[in-house]
C-alpha cells in the first residue's frame, strides 16, 4: 500500500523546522481542498500540484527530484543564512 501524503502534512513538517505553524500563513495559493488532497510523493512521477505559501518570515514551495516530492523553504527577507541546494542531487 502506498504511503499517501498531503501538501498540508508535508508543509507542517517543513514548518516545524522553521518554528512556524499554519497560523503563520499570510498567503497560500492552495485551497483548503488542495492542501488536504492526498497523493503519492514517492519516486516515479509528479503528483502534487504547484503552490507558493508565504508567512511573515518564510516562503514555502514544492520540490521534486526524480519524481519524489516534498516542501522546501527559504527566508522571505535577507537574513544572511546561506540556502542549501534544493531539489536533491
Amino acid at each position: 500500500m502506498k504511503d499517501l501524503k498531503s501538501w498540508k502534512e508535508l508543509l507542517l513538517s517543513e514548518m516545524r523546522i522553521r518554528r512556524e505553524t499554519l497560523l503563520d500563513i499570510e498567503v497560500n495559493t492552495l485551497s483548503d481542498e488542495e492542501m488536504e488532497a492526498e497523493f503519492d510523493p514517492d519516486y516515479g512521477g509528479t503528483n502534487g500540484g504547484p503552490f507558493t505559501i508565504w508567512t511573515r518570515k518564510t516562503v514555502y514551495f514544492p520540490l521534486c527530484y526524480d519524481g519524489a516530492e516534498w516542501v522546501g523553504s527559504v527566508a522571505r527577507h535577507p537574513d544572511g543564512v546561506p540556502t542549501s541546494h534544493q531539489g536533491g542531487g
